[in-house]
């Protein structure tokens, strides 16, 4: 099975409602989807957002990172040579990890596809259902109140509310949300780097002295302080998790070595696909540190490459925060990962099992 074409597409899908962080606001899903061909006549998919707050990522970056640098050096190369493509794609570019990431999904879709097996038992295997949280966008307390009381009528068992924006309404909104779920839910926070150091902890104590437990919080602080990280780590008791601190496994192994965090979160689109996204993985079982398997705001095409992952790496991925598809309006995936509220499930069939997207927009080649 030998690559013969890469081709893209956008793929376009409204959120249920919009959803909103400390960085920024989102109400559709506008997606690049990579279309990887073969001469056997298979097809991989892969999917990027443009996260450019994040990753630096645009929808023009991605494609032109991938039309350019890594396509050409993939054309030709035998799909069963898995390690040697993605090393081919790691070293195209520099940064870009968004269009690595989906050019490595798909590829690891062919791979699944080639010995006619699901990946995640190309993986390793595991348990085929997993459970996920739900985010609760930044908002006025009331409104975040009701999302989080709706999420749990759904089914929702852990919920990661958005906070960040101001500390003292941070802190009341979080009271008022456990007060609301109390021993139906627990909660994750999530400041999206909007906190400073010492902001966190006096937040964080606060809370610990009111009473509210909480599961984790996510990136406190901002992504290069890694003092700061460490800092409320060494302040509060509830974990500290690192999301836009952590890209590759070297950032892991810094943090691991100061002890700057507790819990480690993998998304695909920092890692720059599946292959890093697996040493990540390894490298906190090694340590013993915790990780949780996050996404971007993506549908169920990459979602699902996250999916297969966090089955296969259950033993150190512990916690999962794979809700974009529930944040979708509608799933524009026909086969693929199943994705029923709260619970995901992933069928047998070869690779990541996606059969066609709808509604996909097909991109004309960018000029050189």
């Amino acid at each position: 099975m030998k690559i013969t074409d890469i081709r893209f597409g956008m793929l376009r899908v409204p959120l249920k409602t919009p959803f909103k962080t400390a960085l920024r606001t989102v109400d559709t899903v506008e997606d690049i989807v990579v279309t990887v061909h073969t001469d056997t006549g298979h097809v991989g998919y892969g999917e990027a957002p443009a996260t450019a707050v994040i990753t630096g990522d645009t929808h023009g970056s991605i494609v032109e990172a991938i039309r350019k640098f890594i396509s050409p050096r993939l054309i030709g190369q035998e799909i069963a040579n898995l390690n040697r493509i993605t090393g081919l794609i790691q070293g195209a570019i520099e940064k870009n990890s968004s269009a690595k990431a989906a050019v490595e999904i798909a590829v690891y879709d062919l791979w699944g596809q080639l010995y006619g097996a699901p990946l995640y038992k190309m993986l390793g295997g595991g348990d085929p259902v997993i459970t996920t949280d739900l985010t609760i966008s930044v908002d006025y307390i009331e409104k975040m109140v009701a999302d989080s009381i709706a999420a749990v009528d759904r089914g929702f068992e852990s919920l990661k509310i958005k906070v960040g924006k101001d500390i003292g309404v941070d802190i009341e909104r979080v009271k008022a949300i456990y007060a609301a779920v109390e021993g139906r839910a627990l909660l994750r926070l999530d400041a999206n780097q909007g906190w400073t150091a010492k902001q966190a902890v006096y937040a964080l104590q606060t809370l610990e002295d009111a009473g509210v437990r909480l599961e984790l919080v996510e990136q406190p602080v901002k992504a290069q302080d890694l003092d700061g990280m460490k800092y409320v780590t060494d302040r509060v008791h509830t974990p500290i998790m690192a999301d836009e601190s952590v890209f590759g496994p070297a950032e892991v192994i810094d943090l691991i070595r100061m002890r700057a965090a507790d819990i480690i979160n993998i998304k695909l689109m920092k890692t720059g696909g599946l292959s890093k996204a697996i040493q990540i993985a390894d490298i906190c079982a090694m340590y013993g540190v915790e990780c949780m398997i996050g996404c971007m705001i993506e549908t169920s095409i990459s979602v699902a490459a996250a999916v297969h992952l966090a089955v296969a790496k259950s033993n150190v991925i512990t916690k999962v925060d794979l809700d974009g598809p529930s944040l979708c309006a509608f799933n524009p995936v026909d086969g693929g990962v199943i994705f029923n509220e709260s619970e995901i499930t992933v069928t047998d069939a070869p690779g990541l099992g996606i059969r066609e997207i709808r509604g996909l927009e097909p991109l004309a080649p960018m000029a050189a």
